[in-house]
């Protein structure tokens, strides 16, 4: 008789921001299969729209719905997780993975930049979080996954508004931890830390660099001398996610192929 490993996140009910990019979109075709009902936004909202259907057609059920929104946006945060709550029956998972990256120098970065880069990276988890929560408390056991970066330990003085936000991010997850710990509630809150990962974002590396130099340079810190792939970072998401972390909280899950040792 063949085993049949059981679905990590079989129950699970998850939202997803960001979820047309490269680490948004794999982490909610991993969810889902692994038994997940999910729930996709971004601000693009035909591709999202289409990876919902996607991930459907190939489940062959419903397990994926979508709404475009503006993670900066405080009422549509609102709007759109009691949307998701009220399709996937509940919400027990909430994954903040919306971002975006910035260059800069404090000399030189502008401060209409720094504000967009603080409220889509760190503004829109806190929201998240906030509005999130009630949802979460009423469908314990449950868990929250800030996406943060290598750049908020590793910092590089181009990437101050990025650096920045990403550190933050961190910090932010090990309060809302504390606090629903200290509230007795089962929710958990941890930030995930990838290091370069084959997405769009070093996409304007390879257009500058050609594709030697980049690599060169992308990977001159990186012990394992390779990118992660998008499933490196939904994989951690996924175990996060599901009850096998049920002890893990306030954690900094590092996915940066020994960047950070170094």
């Amino acid at each position: 008789m063949t085993y049949t490993p059981p679905l990590r996140a079989a129950g699970k009910r998850a939202f997803i921001t960001g979820a047309a990019g490269g680490l948004g979109s794999a982490t909610a075709r991993m969810l889902a299969r692994h038994g997940a009902k999910v729930f996709l936004t971004d601000l693009e909202g035909a591709p999202v729209a289409a990876l919902a259907d996607e991930i459907n057609a190939e489940l062959g059920a419903q397990v994926a719905w979508s709404a475009t929104q503006d993670v900066r946006e405080e009422d549509t945060w609102k709007q759109v997780l009691d949307a998701a709550a009220s399709a996937l029956g509940g919400l027990s998972v909430l994954v903040n993975n919306a971002g975006i990256g910035s260059l800069g120098g404090v000399e030189d970065i502008k401060l209409k930049e720094w504000h967009r880069v603080m409220g889509i990276n760190l503004d829109s988890v806190m929201l998240g979080c906030k509005y999130a929560l009630p949802h979460l408390r009423a469908a314990q056991p449950a868990s929250i996954i800030n996406i943060s970066s290598l750049a908020a330990f590793k910092v590089d003085p181009d990437y101050t508004a990025y650096n920045t936000s990403k550190a933050a991010v961190a910090m932010l997850s090990k309060s809302v931890a504390l606090d629903c710990a200290r509230q007795k509630i089962d929710v958990r809150c941890n930030s995930v830390h990838p290091s370069f990962i084959r997405t769009g974002i070093v996409a304007p590396f390879y257009e500058a660099l050609g594709e030697e130099e980049a690599t060169r340079k992308l990977l001159r810190g990186v012990p394992l001398r390779r990118l992660g792939e998008p499933d490196d970072v939904a994989y951690a998401v996924l175990y996060l996610a599901s009850d096998e972390s049920r002890y893990v909280t306030a954690a900094e899950l590092l996915i940066d192929g020994g960047a950070r040792a170094i």
